[in-house]
């Protein structure tokens, strides 16, 4: 039987898989790859299931068109058209300000959405442009674009080689990291310990991770910004910064930044996070201490109230303490696929929300006010909307009241294998093809990685007679969206894609191939599909001077060596240093310093993520759902006696209620409650995860919450209460 080599494309690791096929093309066996020098073999249930979620009988296999309540499996040709006639008639009826795309997390894990989602919403022509990211990382790119120039100037920690790791509300043992590209972290979190360095986990959960820490440090949600504060106050207090600070690392602000943390001595914040201003102390001097450290915080510091405040101080925690850009601290990566970026300044709010005046944001709108933009009336309220690989639904805030809302669209088109909670709306839904039958390669997530490296796969299967790749449909989706009809060539936007990646490339400064001729840049390149060109282009231009031919002779993957420091050309700042104290930061500084003497909430929500589980994607995969990936209430034994819990409860928060059933563990600390996020499939069209429904979250999710510099929605630190099930 044949075996294939390929990256598993289903979270942020990137692990290689070794695939064995039978004669017809199914997946008879799926392997960690041995030979991929970034994983080396690692594997987790996910990547083991590929086989059943690309041969999963539910997802469907051609477009359908949805005439009333009833859905028809119709030709390409005809969803085309009929994707033509509605998003058409729209326009000529509203305007092209009534257009609206939301863009699901997995579309950075395909070349599809990464290379042509971005000709979709232009050629839309619209400012109503919404993505997960607003629901679970955009805080972090507004601290890091604020502070280094980019969005995607992210310093990740250098887990190889560092002697001390600080994680706060992550758990990279269930998650597989996140914006942190570290196949096996079980494994490297572990060799950490082994070679006598020291991991410390702060989190309102023993989760996994902070199990296998030297240190857990329970932490009230939503107060990592107050925690941050006293250590930095801590360091400047007792002059513990590096002194290559201001040198070695080139810095703007330091004297804010000092004058801001004198309102947050660990005196003060230790009442509010719920952490000993001792212990605060203790963390500030040991990573001071340490010869190599690392500070890193995800989705328990990004989706809260404070989040880019939290995003912000982990860096400078990182600055301060010398450990920003040097092996073992927290590093910048050098992908091979290098895309130039504009010496432009950095900033937001180049536009606003129709309804709630909320500000843009790496050229999107927070996807908390999606629901308003659709049900408000006026002009620019929209009236049909994209979505492409997204189930916002279940993954947004106020859940229930956007599924009410995608009811009243006039049109809406879905890219997505399957029927559910939110294309359940759709008019019309082009699936793409199988994950074997598509191209592999990581253009986000190497921006990310704990080494430099790089790994291409071919389409392991072919795709069957006139079934469009995953490009195509969203090439054809975008000459659509310009006007150009349902019958025009995908090839051409393919030319004009390439075309201006080429011109870019050879006018930014510094380029390898700044001031060539494009013309002649494109007669050397290869590859047999757009994709594949474009690919070429990339990686030919990027700091290894690598080819396509090249990523083809390493079918396990090219290692490009270690992560190097890379400051100051890193720097993208107008100044060309690390600004410490960007302006739209600072300022938000006095909400959280106001926020000081707010009353404690008697219980919060938080989320929490399985191993087997990814949002809602994966829900309809027997061996993913069942056991202990279920969808409880997470509590704390001394709140379920004292609520009287016993079986099910009512859980009710300013948005919502919910009825769901009550798991007492000692992982939890007192007054915090946890669901898992990415279930509701009561009544789905998907069987297996309608037999596991569970409960939509986000119906206890309030949309009217933000964190305000990023619009990110808030789901930790949810007020709620919890009542016992009666009647």
């Amino acid at each position: 039987m044949p075996t294939v080599h390929r990256t598993c494309p289903l979270c942020e690791a990137v692990c290689g898989l070794r695939i064995t096929l039978d004669d017809d093309g199914r997946v008879t066996d799926v392997r960690g790859d041995p030979a991929d020098p970034l994983s080396h073999g690692f594997i987790c249930p996910k990547g083991a299931s590929l086989g059943a979620l690309d041969e999963d009988p539910d997802r469907l296999r051609a477009p359908m068109v949805r005439e009333g309540g009833e859905w028809r499996e119709v030709t390409w040709a005809e969803a085309f058209r009929a994707v033509e006639r509605g998003l058409t008639g729209v326009v000529e009826r509203h305007g092209r300000g009534t257009l609206g795309i939301y863009l699901g997390n997995p579309n950075v894990h395909t070349v599809a959405g990464t290379l042509y989602v971005p000709a979709v919403a232009r050629a839309l022509g619209t400012r109503n442009v919404f993505s997960a990211g607003t629901a679970d990382q955009m805080p972090k790119h507004v601290s890091a674009g604020l502070m280094f120039g980019h969005p995607m100037t992210i310093p990740v920690p250098d887990v190889d080689r560092t002697e001390h790791l600080l994680i706060l509300g992550a758990n990279p043992l269930e998650s597989n990291g996140s914006l942190w590209t570290a196949p096996d972290l079980p494994g490297r979190l572990k060799a950490l310990r082994r070679r006598g360095g020291r991991l410390v986990v702060v989190d309102p959960r023993r989760t996994r991770t902070a199990a296998l820490a030297d240190e857990h440090v329970f932490i009230r949600p939503g107060t990592d910004a107050y925690l941050l504060f006293g250590i930095v106050h801590t360091l400047l207090a007792e002059d513990l910064v590096a002194p290559d600070v201001g040198t070695r690392l080139p810095v703007n602000g330091l004297e804010e930044v000092r004058a801001l943390a004198a309102d947050f001595p660990p005196e003060t914040v230790a009442g509010v996070c719920g952490v000993p201003a001792a212990r605060i102390v203790r963390l500030a001097r040991d990573l001071a201490a340490a010869p190599r450290a690392a500070v890193y915080g995800r989705m328990g510091t990004s989706t809260a109230e404070f989040g880019t405040l939290a995003q912000w101080l982990i860096d400078v925690v990182n600055v301060l303490t010398g450990n920003l850009d040097r092996p073992g601290g927290a590093m910048f990566a050098r992908p091979a696929a290098a895309v130039p970026r504009s010496g432009r300044p950095y900033r937001t709010g180049r536009w606003r929300s129709r309804v709630r005046d909320l500000p843009e944001v790496n050229g999107e709108l927070p996807v908390a006010t999606l629901a308003d933009e659709i049900q408000t009336p006026g002009e620019g309220q929209i009236k049909a909307l994209i979505t492409i690989a997204g189930n916002p639904v279940l993954s947004t805030p106020h859940g229930d009241r956007l599924d009410d809302a995608l009811g009243g669209l006039e049109f809406m088109v879905s890219v997505d294998p399957y029927v559910n909670e939110t294309t359940r709306h759709a008019h019309v839904i082009l699936p793409p093809p199988r994950v074997l039958q598509s191209p592999h390669y990581d253009f986000t997530l190497l921006n990310f990685a704990v080494r430099n490296y790089a790994r291409y796969s071919p389409p392991a299967l072919p795709l069957e007679p006139g079934r469009p790749a995953e490009t195509e449909i969203l090439a054809r989706l975008a000459l659509i969206a310009a006007g150009q009809g349902a019958d025009a060539d995908p090839a051409a936007l393919d030319e004009l894609l390439l075309d201006q990646t080429l011109r870019r490339a050879v006018q930014t400064p510094g380029s390898p191939v700044a001031g060539r001729d494009p013309a002649e840049l494109r007669a050397e390149l290869t590859g047999a599909t757009g994709v594949e060109l474009r690919l070429d282009a990339m990686v030919r231009f990027g700091p290894y001077g690598l080819s396509l031919e090249d990523l083809r002779r390493h079918p396990h993957g090219l290692d490009l060596g270690p992560l190097e420091p890379m400051l100051p050309d890193a720097l993208t700042t107008a100044s060309g240093r690390i600004e410490l104290a960007p302006p739209e930061i600072v300022a938000d500084v006095p909400r959280l310093r106001a926020a000081l003497g707010r009353e404690v909430p008697g219980l919060v929500l938080i989320g929490r993520r399985h191993l087997r589980s990814n949002n809602s994607w994966m829900h309809n995969i027997a061996p993913l759902v069942g056991g202990s990936n279920r969808c409880t209430l997470h509590i704390n034994p001394q709140d379920a006696r004292r609520l009287r819990l016993n079986g099910e409860a009512v859980v009710r928060s300013a948005a919502g209620e919910l009825r769901v059933a009550v798991e007492p563990t000692d992982t939890i600390m007192p007054g915090v409650v946890s669901l898992p996020h990415g279930w509701g499939h009561a009544g789905s069209a998907q069987p297996v995860a309608a037999k596991h429904a569970g409960v939509n979250v986000n119906a206890l999710t309030d949309e009217t919450v933000v964190d305000v510099p990023s619009g990110n929605a808030v789901f930790n630190g949810v007020p709620v209460t919890v009542h016992p099930l009666t009647g």
